[in-house]
């Protein structure tokens, strides 16, 4: 069947199979009309998605293919990349479980290299028990930034509400270690580029957030802001990125200052993820920027404590599917716009025979 140019090829990893992230993405699917401008193919097993299916009372058709020339424009396809019988136990971590949610993201993840798919969504997955000789990850993201061009960095996204941060899964006490002028620098300008590229900003204003509290108040609470973050922004001001701070965290979100800003910058996980997840209200997404792929995923885990009961919200899923979309189109049009020539070319053969 061929494809329309705006209907885009979106790779599903499948995640913990115990959790919720069948369920959300066979709602979010099971509303046809996402079907005319997206065609879905989730990396899995068909007989194991149409059993979580049934079990769910969902009436989403999934078209099984045994590899992805197979693939149908329009349809809910399920490319089976294993044959295995698996036993699906809701709420329970498992680590055979955790292997099949790491076979669907590597696969997935090859075919997003290989430009077989256009885009790629993952379902959530247990850090934990995705552990083994084969992939020693801390999460999709660490495998992504090896797998991929670029250096990735962790964005969550609603509307305008966009956080990156400077570092992610590391304990708080080795944050500071971590934090230096080249890589506050890089991370910068890695949001810098996404603002622009992905999300059609120009001249993006980007905040930072202190690293301690009150910014360290001018060293008397650490000196961490005064030594390495100023300068930073120091430099990279100079040289016309529009970035500024570092600001108080404590007030930045509750005072309503974040509404000024185009992208914040937190310097560690929770200082980004906790107002957040307060303000995004359970439709949040978590975009990988950076990299020359496109990867987005919803801003919650496998919730084991609901799966199987059909209790499961998709929004998020559904948020992360539009997210991927509307940068996957912007790219393009950035190409375009910044002279790339062969999408030029590309762009005026679609529009020849469109």
């Amino acid at each position: 069947m061929a494809k329309k140019a705006e209907n885009v090829i979106v790779g599903i990893s499948i995640g913990d199979l115990n959790g919720i992230g069948a369920e959300v993405f066979l709602k979010t699917f099971d509303d046809a009309r996402m079907l005319e401008f997206c065609t879905p193919v989730v990396f899995a097993n068909v007989k194991v998605l149409s059993f979580i299916k049934k079990t769910l009372n969902l009436n989403v058709n999934l078209h099984g293919i045994d590899s992805l020339d197979q693939l149908l424009i329009g349809k809910v396809n399920v490319l089976n990349i294993w044959r295995d019988t698996v036993n699906i136990e809701y709420g329970v971590n498992n680590a055979e479980v955790g292997g099949y949610a790491i076979k669907s993201f590597t696969a997935a993840v090859a075919a997003l290299k290989a430009k077989q798919i256009e885009v790629l969504v993952t379902a959530p997955i247990n850090k934990y028990n995705i552990q083994s000789e084969e992939f020693k990850f801390p999460g999709h993201t660490d495998y992504l930034d090896q797998q991929l061009e670029g250096d990735a960095l962790m964005l969550m996204v609603q509307d305008n509400l966009r956080i990156g941060l400077l570092t992610d899964h590391i304990p708080v006490n080795e944050v500071s270690a971590h934090l230096t002028e080249a890589l506050i620098r890089k991370k910068v300008l890695t949001i810098n580029k996404s603002l622009k590229q992905d999300f059609k900003i120009n001249g993006p204003k980007i905040a930072v957030l202190g690293v301690n509290p009150h910014s360290g108040d001018n060293g008397v609470i650490g000196r961490e802001d005064d030594d390495v973050v100023k300068p930073a922004l120091k430099k990279l001001f100079e040289e016309g990125v529009k970035v500024f701070g570092p600001f108080s965290a404590d007030s930045f979100f509750g005072s309503g200052q974040y509404e000024k800003y185009d992208a914040i910058v937190a310097a560690y996980h929770d200082q980004g993820l906790i107002p957040f997840k307060t303000l995004s209200f359970g439709s949040g997404v978590n975009y990988t920027a950076g990299l020359d792929g496109i990867r987005t995923s919803p801003d919650h885990g496998t919730a084991y404590e609901i799966a199987g009961k059909g209790l499961a919200d998709n929004n998020s899923f559904k948020e992360a599917v539009y997210l991927a979309l509307d940068i996957y189109h912007n790219r393009e049009e950035y190409q375009v716009l910044t002279g790339n020539p062969l999408r030029i070319r590309e762009k005026q053969e679609e529009k020849k025979y469109s």
